[in-house]
């Protein structure tokens, strides 16, 4: 089991959050709620927040703005991942990958089967990386933003955290695009 040391020093990540939904304002958010309080009182800033409807071209228009910002390192989207007609987000944020985190579905899963039982494949939760920015897609319930952040993404996005995290390797993210710069 991986341990976490204090030996090194916390290293806040600007994290944008973006709510996917057709019926959501800020006021009744509950799930971009949870994840702006977890992440702020992990001691990261929220870099920005916004509600966009289940629209691919609404979607892909945020997250692309988000990871071209060179002040944003971690963008994370709740909702929209089910299968119902007007669940999109896999289909707006994927093809925005360079790399795709397959591990991170396999064990959001696992939390969340712990949780909720084969209720979990109705979730086609994504991660992946683009244009060295972490992007996380999870499901739209609260309880769901909970399992990830405190499962996965409270440890993943602490520096302090051993044997390893993405804190570590987020200024090598970039390093094939600055190679192939140089040659």
């Amino acid at each position: 089991m991986a341990s976490e040391t204090h030996a090194r020093s916390f290293i806040p990540l600007a994290i944008a959050v973006l709510t996917v939904s057709d019926t959501r304002g800020l006021a009744d958010d509950r799930s971009g709620d949870t994840l702006s309080q977890r992440l702020t009182e992990a001691g990261h800033r929220l870099a920005d927040r916004a509600i966009v409807t289940d629209d691919v071209p609404a979607i892909r228009a945020r997250v692309e703005a988000w990871i071209r910002d060179p002040g944003i390192d971690v963008v994370i989207t709740t909702g929209g991942t089910g299968f119902t007609g007007r669940d999109v987000t896999p289909e707006a944020v994927e093809p925005l990958f360079e790399k795709r985190m397959d591990g991170f579905s396999a064990v959001f899963h696992r939390i969340s089967y712990d949780k909720i039982g084969t209720s979990t494949l109705q979730s086609r939760a994504t991660a992946g990386v683009a244009r060295s920015t972490f992007i996380f897609a999870l499901p739209g319930s609260p309880g769901a933003c909970r399992d990830a952040w405190d499962g996965i993404l409270a440890q993943q996005l602490d520096y302090r955290h051993k044997p390893c995290n993405f804190v570590e390797i987020l200024p090598r993210l970039d390093e094939h695009l600055r190679r192939g710069a140089s040659a």
